[in-house]
């Protein structure tokens, strides 16, 4: 009798390890690729574990890959992912100041009939019009901007007299761009600049001085492309042996296109003895975008004065309603009546907000 219990009990586990295995089977079939333009970015290292979790839990079988800031090797990629038969793809593409890499890639996933999700990384809606299985999955790059100018002029109208650390009655201010031709950068660049100055004027205030007036842009280009807090950091070290507080024209605020970059002029300003969240030490405002924990630690350490909030986790959820629908063959954005829209165009936006603290 107990020996027939015994095998009816491994005779239940098996038929368990059958189903399990079936359903492996079933979602190794589906075969998600998703590429990243480089798991360097502290943002896209946020999203890329939560979309991992997502997919994860939803035992999606999938695989990571890592462009490096490099276009050509990324299309490899695909071209590589495609030819072994992947069912849908993913990708933060790397160029954004064309279409080219873009277009060869929604080619490459239509002559293949599979899906293909843009994400973070904005393409143009002629590349998402070009394939009824194509979407995109971001922000709206003018949000970000406009966000970041008004909690910059709120928090300098605030904190005029605090912030004008040479008294001079006028602000001097440093902004790290990021990546040229990037839409992201192109408008936190433009609005954070003139959103900032609006809320100034209002308040009769002078608008904001770019450090150096020989620079005619009003800003710090990243010549590698990379939004990295290393070529802040190297920036914002060249800029304290000049401008500082023995010299009496301390740069008095620091704006960043990102988290890393504002990292990056942090440790700069701390090893020059400002910003070290000591009671009594001169801290020069940085904001930043994206709300990265590193963020969101200096911001609670007092040596980081706010960021915009770029939502990872709400990225990851939206881009795994799109590989649902993919792989169960239902329209790229069907049921996804939650989310904001584009007119015309298969455009997810994902919606940013003003982070200050947990106090502020």
């Amino acid at each position: 009798m107990r020996s027939k219990k015994i095998l009816t009990f491994v005779f239940a586990i098996i038929l368990c390890l059958g189903c399990f295995t079936g359903c492996s089977r079933k979602n190794d079939a589906a075969d998600i690729h998703v590429f990243y333009y480089t798991y360097s970015d502290p943002y896209i290292s946020t999203v890329r574990a939560a979309l991992d979790r997502e997919l994860d839990a939803a035992g999606i079988s999938y695989q990571d890959h890592d462009g490096n800031n490099n276009q050509t090797t990324q299309t490899e990629q695909v071209q590589t992912a495609i030819t072994k038969g992947a069912k849908m793809i993913v990708v933060n593409i790397v160029t954004t100041g064309s279409d080219d890499a873009a277009t060869g890639i929604v080619n490459l996933a239509k002559n293949a009939g599979i899906p293909v999700i843009f994400f973070n990384r904005e393409v143009s809606d002629g590349i998402v019009q070009s394939y009824d299985k194509c979407a995109f999955i971001g922000t709206d790059a003018k949000e970000a901007g406009y966000l970041q100018g008004d909690m910059v002029g709120d928090y300098v109208v605030k904190n005029y007299n605090a912030v004008d650390l040479n008294g001079d009655g006028k602000i001097s201010y440093v902004l790290f761009m990021g990546e040229k031709g990037n839409n992201e950068a192109i408008y936190r660049t433009q609005y954070s600049v003139e959103n900032a100055n609006k809320k100034l004027e209002a308040a009769g205030k002078p608008k904001l001085v770019f450090y150096d007036s020989a620079n005619k842009d009003g800003y710090l280009l990243d010549r590698d492309g990379k939004w990295s807090a290393q070529a802040a950091n190297e920036y914002m070290t060249t800029i304290l042996a000049s401008y500082n507080s023995q010299n009496k024209n301390m740069v008095e605020l620091i704006i960043c296109n990102n988290d890393g970059m504002a990292e990056g002029a942090i440790s700069a300003l701390s090893s020059a003895g400002y910003n070290t969240g000591s009671e009594g030490s001169v801290t020069v405002p940085v904001f930043g975008v994206d709300a990265t924990s590193a963020a969101v630690s200096l911001i609670g350490a007092n040596k980081m004065a706010g960021t915009i909030k770029q939502d990872a986790d709400g990225m990851a959820k939206a881009i795994m309603k799109t590989v649902d629908n993919g792989i169960n063959s239902r329209g790229i954005l069907d049921g996804m009546t939650d989310y904001n829209i584009d007119d015309n165009v298969s455009k997810v936006r994902i919606s940013y907000s003003v982070y200050l603290g947990e106090e502020k």
